[in-house]
């Protein structure tokens, strides 16, 4: 066969995403493991408990394919959960906006920074990151917030016959999400602008705009995992969503998503989500000590970029198949 690229030839055969086949490997795997494991309470126990990252993890996706990266989403969250709760003496709706908006505006601050001044936003996220956990401390004293309205706190465990809510959420976002960037013009700028910005730039996309607007987004997702995070524990704590940040860009890594931007996918973060929510989930049911599952973590991790850097190698060469 003649010398083709990899990546072409990978998406023009059909070829399903790798994270998809470890999906169902490890699925199969616990099926046999635990009886318990395929039952549909336990299905939905994943999704539910898988939402909170899964939410961050979609605006992640759209943040890195631009090539950048947002280290401040768990402290978002944080500060999203303490305000949905804290707030609620002035009712349910007005505390669910302003934490709500919190997410939009540190997000819409985070591009703002990245774009007028040119600083790694690696270096931008990590100061708001530091900064927005401090100012959860001065908020809250130090003291945990609980619910006082129980109407809060049982939407966190609410179900729509054997669906759980907070699942339903995620997945109705995730295919929001998917057809933005897979069927709008702000997505196809997503990556055109990860791929190659100087020729983004000569197309007429407004880069910095488009940047600020997806550091916006994955804000506004950080939020809403806080506030829906808040309604599972009816109650918020400062250290809340601490390295929620790290899990949440290993799962849009797991799913294909390159660090350096230009290519990824959704339905690949989705499986990086259920990946990581399956491990844990399984490894919980085989009684297996959870730091196990960040060593497996870990290793699979430093496997895909090792192979991913491997296929981009044999891509930029020309590979003879």
């Amino acid at each position: 066969m003649n010398m083709i690229n990899m990546k072409d030839f990978l998406k023009g055969s059909g070829f399903i995403q790798p994270i998809w086949v470890f999906v169902i490997v490890i699925t199969v795997f616990f099926s046999f493991m635990s009886e318990y494991f395929l039952s549909i309470g336990n299905l939905g126990n994943i999704l539910v408990q898988t939402s909170t990252i899964g939410l961050i993890a979609l605006g992640m996706t759209f943040v890195m394919i631009n090539g950048n990266i947002d280290l401040s989403v768990g402290a978002v969250l944080g500060l999203a959960a303490s305000l949905s709760v804290g707030l609620q003496d002035y009712g349910i709706t007005i505390a669910v906006i302003a934490a709500l908006a919190s997410g939009l505006v540190l997000g819409a601050i985070n591009g703002l920074i990245v774009w007028k001044t040119g600083v790694n936003a690696f270096i931008v996220t990590l100061g708001a990151m530091i900064g927005v956990r401090g100012l959860i401390f001065v908020y809250t004293e130090e003291q945990s917030f609980y619910a006082t309205n129980f109407a809060f706190s049982d939407f966190g465990a609410a179900s729509i016959g054997p669906f759980p809510v907070l699942a339903l959420i995620f997945l109705v976002c995730t295919l929001v999400m998917h057809l933005v960037l897979k069927k709008t013009g702000h997505g196809r700028n997503t990556f055109a602008v990860g791929g190659n910005p100087e020729a983004a730039l000569d197309a007429g996309i407004r880069i910095g705009r488009h940047m600020m607007i997806n550091f916006i987004i994955v804000g506004f997702f950080a939020a809403l995992a806080g506030v829906l995070l808040a309604t599972q524990m009816g109650a918020a704590t400062p250290n809340l969503g601490r390295d929620y940040e790290l899990w949440t860009i290993t799962a849009v890594v797991l799913g294909g998503t390159k660090l350096t931007g230009g290519f990824g996918s959704i339905t690949g973060t989705l499986g990086g989500v259920l990946a990581i929510g399956i491990l844990r989930n399984g490894m919980n049911l085989m009684q297996v000590p959870a730091f196990y599952v960040l060593v497996i973590l870990g290793l699979i991790l430093i496997s895909v970029l090792i192979i991913d850097q491997r296929l981009n190698v044999h891509a930029s060469k020309g590979v003879s198949i």
